[in-house]
């Protein structure tokens, strides 16, 4: 059942993280992409790229590199072997056990260039703000066709292993990973800060 009260569907969205085995259909897979790509970005230049996952074996496959590329971090970092393999399995369990994978990429070749670095830097920038509020659309849009999904920043550690395992070109850079289905838990409220607590107002 879809959901259309704005208010509603953002203080009752929450990150799912298990799901049932239901299939999600193409539709709503549309509807959920339609939503990312109205959501506001610097020039209109709407820097978004979506790749939709849903077979078993490429899930499997770009879990594993992921996985692959999370436990050298991990070593690098000293943890010891046992809390290494709980993390990394935990990991793969995660993103091949979701219905959907949704990745994220930017792309900043309709993006403004410049000579300088510094102002260059801050279109880059510019090109992340517009796909942090695709996600947002998103995720707000998820919730409303009656399913739930997690936002990972995964792919921000291991970009050209996504890119090698699903064959994206370089100027594709991935950004997040996002799972969607039908939730299969019901995570309490977080809590949220006071809105007086985090405004300054100049009259």
């Amino acid at each position: 059942m879809i959901m259309y009260d704005l208010k509603d569907v953002i203080r009752s969205r929450r990150s799912i993280r298990k799901f049932r085995e239901d299939i999600v259909s193409d539709e709503q897979i549309f509807r959920i992409l339609d939503a990312g790509v109205w959501a506001p970005s610097a020039h209109n230049a709407q820097p978004w790229r979506f790749c939709v996952i849903s077979s078993p074996t490429m899930k499997e496959r770009l879990a594993k590199a992921m996985g692959t590329k999370y436990r050298q971090d991990l070593r690098s970092d000293g943890e010891d072997a046992d809390t290494i393999e709980t993390l990394v399995s935990t990991s793969i369990e995660r993103f091949t056990h979701a219905p959907i994978l949704l990745l994220i990429c930017l792309t900043i070749k309709e993006m403004d260039t410049y000579p300088d670095k510094k102002r260059q830097d801050i279109e880059y920038i510019m090109g992340i703000q517009s796909i942090a509020a695709a996600i947002q659309n998103i995720l707000l849009m998820v919730h409303a066709e009656g399913l739930s999904a997690c936002w990972f920043c995964a792919p921000l550690f291991c970009q050209k292993e996504v890119q090698k395992t699903l064959g994206l070109s370089e100027d594709l850079l991935p950004q997040a990973l996002i799972t969607i289905g039908v939730p299969d838990e019901a995570p309490k409220a977080p809590k949220r800060v006071q809105v007086k607590d985090v405004v300054t107002f100049y009259e």
